[in-house]
C-alpha cells in the first residue's frame, strides 16, 4: 500500500505563515515611519499654569483606556473595551465594548494585528457619534516602543487612530539587554529616594521606557513607554495622575469592564 505523506501540506502551511509574517513586518515598518515620539497635542496638563503660548490651549480632561479580555474556554473569543475617564475625578464618563471572534492568531511581536482592529472600531464608532467625551489621550493595555520590534500595540493603535497614546505593560519585554532582575535591582536602589521609577536604558544606550512603582507598597512595577505623539516625561506625569492602584485607572476600569462584559456574554449564550 502506498504511504501518504503530509509534508507538502505542512510545508504549504509554513510558507503561508512566513508570507503573513513578512506582510506584517512590512506593515509595521511602514507605520513606524509615522511614529512621533515627542509631545504633539493641542492640550496642556491642568497641573501646569498656561504660558502665553498655551493660553488658547484647552486642558487635558478626557483620558481613554483600552483593553481586551479573552475567554478561558475559547481563546478566539474576546471582548474589546473602551472607557473614557475624567482625569480630575477619575470617574468613567463613557464606556463601550465589543465581543468578537478573532481569526488572527496570536504571534509574539505582532499582537497589534490581532487586537488593534477591535479597538480601532470602538474608537471609530465613538467618533461617529460625535460625543463630547472622545479621548484626548489613550492609554493602552500593551506596550509602546518597549517591544521586540520597537513598535507595540500602543504605537500601532495611536498612529491608526491619530491619537496620543501611552503603552502600559504589566510584564517586561526582554529587549536590548533589559531584564526583570536588573530592573528590580535598580528599583531597590531607589527605595529611599523620592523618585518611584527608573529609566529603562538598553545596552545600545536607547531609552525604551520606564519601570514605575505606581503606588506606595507596590511590589510589581508597571512598564510605561511612548505610544505615539507624546514624550516619555509627559507620559510618566499622566500615569502618575491616574494611579490609585497598580494600574492606571483608565486601564484598570477597561480591564474590569472587559472581563465582566465577556462573562455576561458567555453566560447569555450558554443558557
Amino acid at each position: 500500500m502506498e504511504s501518504i505523506s503530509h509534508a507538502p501540506a505542512e510545508s504549504s502551511s509554513s510558507a503561508a505563515s512566513s508570507t503573513q509574517h513578512n506582510i506584517w513586518i512590512e506593515a509595521q515598518d511602514e507605520l513606524k515611519q509615522k511614529l512621533i515620539a515627542q509631545d504633539d497635542f493641542p492640550w496642556r496638563l491642568a497641573t501646569t499654569a498656561p504660558t502665553l503660548h498655551q493660553e488658547k490651549e484647552i486642558a487635558l480632561k478626557y483620558v481613554g483606556g483600552a483593553d481586551i479580555s479573552y475567554s478561558k474556554q475559547d481563546p478566539s473569543m474576546a471582548c474589546g473595551t473602551l472607557v473614557v475617564l475624567d482625569i480630575h475625578t477619575l470617574q468613567v464618563v463613557y464606556e463601550d465594548h465589543s465581543v468578537v471572534t478573532l481569526s488572527v492568531p496570536y504571534v509574539p511581536g505582532f499582537l497589534a494585528f490581532r487586537e488593534a482592529p477591535v479597538l480601532l472600531e470602538l474608537l471609530e464608532k465613538m467618533k461617529a457619534s460625535a460625543t463630547l467625551f472622545y479621548p484626548q489621550l489613550l492609554m493602552v493595555d500593551g506596550n509602546g516602543i518597549l517591544h521586540p520590534r520597537g513598535f507595540g500595540l500602543a504605537c500601532h493603535l495611536g498612529i491608526l487612530a491619530n491619537l496620543p497614546t501611552i503603552g502600559i505593560g504589566k510584564n517586561l519585554h526582554h529587549v536590548d539587554g533589559l531584564t526583570l532582575s536588573g530592573v528590580r535591582q535598580l528599583l531597590k536602589a531607589k527605595e529611599d529616594c523620592a523618585e518611584d521609577f527608573v529609566t529603562l536604558t538598553g545596552c545600545s544606550g536607547r531609552t525604551w521606557g520606564v519601570a514605575m512603582r505606581s503606588t506606595d507598597g507596590c511590589v510589581k512595577p508597571i512598564f510605561i513607554s511612548i505610544g505615539h505623539r507624546i514624550s516619555l516625561d509627559t507620559a510618566v506625569k499622566i500615569v502618575k495622575m491616574t494611579c490609585k492602584y497598580r494600574m492606571p485607572e483608565p486601564i484598570r476600569q477597561a480591564d474590569i469592564r472587559s472581563r465582566e462584559s465577556l462573562r455576561k456574554h458567555q453566560a447569555m449564550i450558554s443558557k
